[in-house]
């Protein structure tokens, strides 16, 4: 008598990423942390903005690690006495805001050119290739120095400056993967069978590109942040009484010899976000590849 064998079902793509990501220990801590630094984005002002902005004379630069203040305090305070635990939980919500929004309307805008040049004629893909070069002719920090020196430090003003400098990585990036992906066979197939070229763009190649530009916006997000983060450094980026995580470390250099905890905790908390978008980002690039996910997929049953 024959037997059947029963394929068991394929498990659900969020079942799939879990089981990857449960297989990275690192990478589950990066994306643990960096949950963290959301929910701290979204309720953090609303909860601790009157704290954070309340100045107390006796208590200035305050020694980190003294309980009896309470656990607002145990990082210390600043030159006003505000607690430092409770601005940098404020600033993360503008830091993070700065940083998506130049990563997003870069990523967005430099993907369309960039499946425009790929697709495109030859001469269309020239004319905005030139335009790419332009905007990298420019170092981007000095180009971001210029503009907002010219136009007045704000949160608008940053996030288009960070994200024009950044979207010639978008466009190079989407334009070599397009060359090469339209001229595989289901693409061909897609264009005898008559579809359009915007369907064939959009549905058909943007999906294959789109794992390689997540991964890259990973890592732009920790790039951009870092750039914010030098801009309020320099006193050109976002201004007081708004704060971000560079403001902070700009405010407490001049007490780097007698009150290092001013700089270093918003420092460390700049290096732990940093470090854990690398971490998730080397995640990424394998889950999202499918020549490579097997051995996060095997780890994954086997930790299972």
């Amino acid at each position: 008598m024959a037997t059947i064998d029963i394929i068991p079902d394929e498990p659900k793509p969020l079942v799939r990423f879990a089981r990857m990501l449960w297989a990275d220990k690192f990478a589950l801590a990066a994306a643990l942390f960096l949950t963290l630094v959301l929910i701290l984005a979204l309720i953090g002002p609303t909860w601790l903005d009157d704290v954070a902005q309340k100045q107390n004379l006796r208590g200035r630069n305050a020694p980190p690690f003294e309980w009896e203040r309470g656990w607002l305090w145990i990082l210390g305070a600043d030159a006003l006495g505000r607690p430092l635990l409770a601005r940098i939980i404020v600033a993360t919500q503008n830091t993070m805001m700065v940083a998506a929004g130049a990563v997003f309307f870069s990523a967005l805008i430099g993907t369309v050119l960039g499946l425009i040049a790929g697709y495109a004629g030859p001469r269309t893909g020239q004319v905005i290739m030139r335009l790419a070069d332009v905007i990298m002719s420019f170092p981007s920090l000095l180009l971001a120095v210029v503009v907002l020196y010219i136009l007045g430090p704000s949160i608008l003003n940053l996030v288009i400056v960070l994200a024009i400098t950044r979207i010639p990585v978008y466009l190079r990036t989407t334009r070599a993967e397009v060359l090469e992906v339209r001229e595989r066979m289901f693409v061909q197939a897609a264009r005898v069978m008559g579809a359009s070229p915007r369907r064939i763009v959009f549905r058909h190649i943007l999906p294959v590109v789109l794992p390689t530009l997540m991964t890259i916006a990973t890592l732009d997000f920790a790039f951009v942040m870092l750039a914010e983060s030098s801009l309020s450094f320099l006193g050109i980026g976002i201004q007081p009484p708004e704060i971000t995580w560079g403001l902070m470390i700009s405010q407490g250099r001049q007490y780097l010899t007698t009150a290092w905890w001013l700089s270093f905790w918003p420092g460390l908390a700049i290096i732990l976000t940093t470090l854990s978008l690398n971490l998730l980002s080397g995640w990424m690039r394998i889950a999202l590849d499918p020549t490579q996910r097997w051995r996060l997929e095997m780890r994954g049953r086997r930790n299972g």
